[in-house]
């Protein structure tokens, strides 16, 4: 049966949590504070100007996910789409499962005037991730990422 990708919606909550769960431990080593977690997600699948959630079905169960964020460039003048929270479960990997996300939410910018780019952050461990962007047209950039958390 084909992937499908729709846009997430409340009732997906647990879902969505767990992924982020998951992928927290996966590639960081990190156990995520459940509540927080839970809340965030709550948060984010209610106001778009949070994110948009999208997740990828198979046989009407969901196998993954994907998050938009958006920046404004005034050096470009227009909206760069982020890509974030990228989880597919174990057994739907290597399947085109983040492909089918990655079409949907590519086409979609195409299909937008203002948005003018994509772009994702990655660990620099996870090489098969890397290899799996660089294949849809992504291109590394010279940029680090640097923060201050917590405040």
């Amino acid at each position: 049966m084909p992937i499908t990708v729709r846009r997430a919606g409340p009732a997906d909550a647990a879902v969505v949590a767990e992924f982020n769960r998951r992928l927290a431990e996966e590639t960081e080593g990190k156990a995520l504070d459940a509540a927080v977690l839970r809340a965030g997600v709550e948060a984010g699948l209610v106001d778009e100007n949070r994110g948009l959630y999208f997740v990828a079905e198979d046989g009407g169960e969901v196998v993954g996910q994907l998050m938009l964020t958006r920046e404004w460039s005034d050096w470009r003048n227009g909206w760069m789409w982020w890509i974030q929270s990228v989880y597919v479960r174990i057994e739907a990997r290597r399947r085109g499962t983040f492909r089918a996300l990655y079409r949907h939410v590519y086409e979609a910018a195409k299909a937008d005037a203002g948005v003018i780019g994509l772009r994702l952050y990655v660990e620099h461990a996870n090489v098969p991730a890397q290899q799996t962007y660089e294949r849809l047209g992504m291109t590394r950039t010279g940029y680090l990422l640097f923060q201050r958390w917590p405040l």
